[in-house]
């Protein structure tokens, strides 16, 4: 079971998508399981076959509980998914009595189909009839890819959430229109579903959130610091930037501060880690989470990884796709782990300055308000400008405030000067 937060314990198995003998590739999706906060998918880190499913669909489990045995060609390796992040539940447990497979493969036509093999053929519109089998009536994954040339692929996309609650009331998910983005089919396009789905999965996921900030200022000694920026240089810049795009290809400025804040991490790498066991551990790259107001209420965080790698427009690309599937409900289990700063943004919303609260393990979290008007002094002038406050929390046993106020100027620095930004 995959460790998906600091907040997480446990998880309850939705299903596998996989049967004992299927084939996986590191980064397969191979089990959906459901948090307090979300429905998430579950990859697979390595690549074999399937040897054992150890825990059957609707068992909940703690975290760092083996839920598969891969087979990789010498010996079985445990899947779990993402490694635990520091300070989660990862300690050796007993190991759960194998299982026969909840999804055993079946026969089509003659031909012995694997669930993963099902799906895929679903999602790419193949004609299972026309696919041609091994000698012993087995169809492998690698067969339906190559069919894919010969027919016209289709995919119906349906968050996994939607999906389950289609199978609990025997709804076939084919028929429904779906209303989500690129007409994917959402939690309320299910029949009689979207208020139980609220109802369910909002109240656990605000509970989950209060647990966490409770551990969090209850452990972690809070600094504030604040600065505000002169944002004409850059605003223009942007604009600019944007001129003769389409509104798909545009950059956000939203991507301009994850981006500062990215690369002031790679910098003042004292913010960029973890505070584990009485100790700072520097983090392996930058890997910004980005907070995310779900539609339905409730907040999730994923991560975008060594973000200060990207330029402005992957940035972009890369946040508007998080936060598009993660309002969804598409996020993959390594999307919602190994976070080493948060940012949180209210601009939207008219908020000038917010104030996070930290995320353990990490040790830094990263506030923008909105941009405001102010009166500034420019060339001798009082003028008005955009302005735009940025503010850090930051953990007093990793920090103080003379690093934290070095990490935050250069934060404004970057975001003062759009050439090193765009």
């Amino acid at each position: 079971m995959p460790s998906l937060g600091a907040d997480m314990d446990e998880g309850t198995l939705v299903s596998w998508l996989v049967a004992v003998g299927d084939r996986v590739t590191r980064g397969d999706i191979v089990a959906v399981v459901q948090t307090e906060k979300s429905d998430i998918e579950v990859e697979v880190f390595e690549t074999g076959q399937v040897a054992e499913l150890l825990v059957e669909p609707g068992t909940t489990v703690e975290v760092g509980t083996p839920l598969a045995r891969i087979d990789s060609g010498s010996t079985a390796t445990t899947s779990r998914g993402p490694e635990p992040t520091p300070g989660s539940q990862s300690e050796a447990r007993p190991v759960p009595r194998p299982v026969p497979a909840a999804s055993p493969a079946r026969r089509h036509a003659g031909r012995v189909l694997s669930p993963l093999v099902r799906r895929d053929a679903r999602r790419l519109g193949i004609d299972l009839g026309r696919v041609r089998p091994a000698p012993d009536g087995t169809i492998h994954r690698d067969d339906i890819a190559a069919a894919v040339p010969a027919a016209r692929p289709t995919r119906r996309r349906v968050s996994p959430y939607a999906r389950r609650l289609a199978m609990e009331g025997s709804i076939d998910v084919s028929t429904l229109s779906g209303t989500g983005p690129s007409g994917a089919v959402v939690a309320r396009d299910v029949p009689g579903a979207a208020p139980a789905a609220a109802k369910r999965t909002v109240d656990p996921m605000r509970t989950a959130i209060a647990r966490t900030m409770e551990r969090s200022n209850r452990e972690i000694p809070h600094y504030y610091l604040s600065h505000t920026v002169d944002m004409a240089a850059t605003v223009e810049a942007l604009a600019a930037h944007n001129d003769g795009r389409s509104p798909r290809d545009r950059v956000l400025l939203a991507a301009l501060e994850l981006r500062a804040v990215a690369l002031a991490a790679r910098k003042v790498d004292e913010m960029n880690g973890s505070w584990v066991d009485g100790t700072f551990v520097p983090g392996d790259g930058v890997h910004v989470a980005t907070i995310v107001a779900l539609r339905g209420g409730g907040l999730l965080a994923p991560v975008i990884r060594d973000a200060d790698r990207l330029d402005a427009d992957e940035t972009m690309r890369s946040l508007g796709d998080v936060v598009e599937r993660a309002r969804r409900g598409a996020l993959r289990s390594s999307e919602l782990s190994g976070a080493t700063i948060t940012v949180t943004n209210l601009g939207e919303d008219g908020v000038e300055a917010i104030f996070g609260v930290i995320h353990p393990p990490q040790v830094a979290i990263v506030g923008f308000g909105g941009l405001v008007e102010r009166p500034v002094v420019a060339q001798g002038r009082i003028v008005a400008h955009p302005t735009l406050t940025v503010t850090l929390a930051a953990d007093h046993r990793a920090t103080d405030g003379r690093i934290g106020g070095r990490f935050l100027a250069r934060v404004a620095a970057l975001l003062r000067s759009p050439e090193r930004l765009l």
